[in-house]
């Protein structure tokens, strides 16, 4: 059972850190979703909104590190859930024609933070006996 737990948890932080790692580099900092852009547009300016995407794609793949090297998991899950929060809620507001999905994009961004919340404060990663 606790390897089956260890198993889970580590399923759920690797693919937790890839949606990072995914639309950090690939969506953003590869422009390869020029939809990404166009919404940082929308809401923070076009002037700048190329630099402002690769910024935000960068800030993502190290949330990803960070994820992955287990260094204040509580707090990282913390920020993740406070981000992905206001960023959504953001977005359903200011731009919800250039979502994906859009404003159901906040259905999914509130199944993304309850796999977080999970991850992180309800599947305890086992103990190991020293005996």
């Amino acid at each position: 059972m606790k390897q089956l737990v260890f198993l889970l948890k580590n399923l759920l932080t690797t693919g937790i850190a890839l949606v990072w790692l995914i639309n950090g580099l690939f969506c953003k900092a590869l422009h390869l979703v020029p939809r990404h852009q166009a919404i940082i547009g929308r809401i923070l300016g076009a002037a700048h909104s190329a630099i402002l995407t690769n910024a935000i794609g960068v800030s993502e793949m190290l949330m990803a590190v960070w994820i992955l090297t287990k260094i204040k998991p509580r707090l990282c899950a913390i920020a993740q859930i406070i981000i992905i929060a206001a960023m959504n809620i953001i977005e359903f507001v200011m731009a919800p024609d250039l979502l994906l999905f859009g404003r159901l994009n906040i259905v999914v961004a509130t199944f993304l933070i309850m796999l977080i919340l999970l991850n992180e404060f309800i599947i305890r990663e086992p103990t190991v006996n020293k005996h």
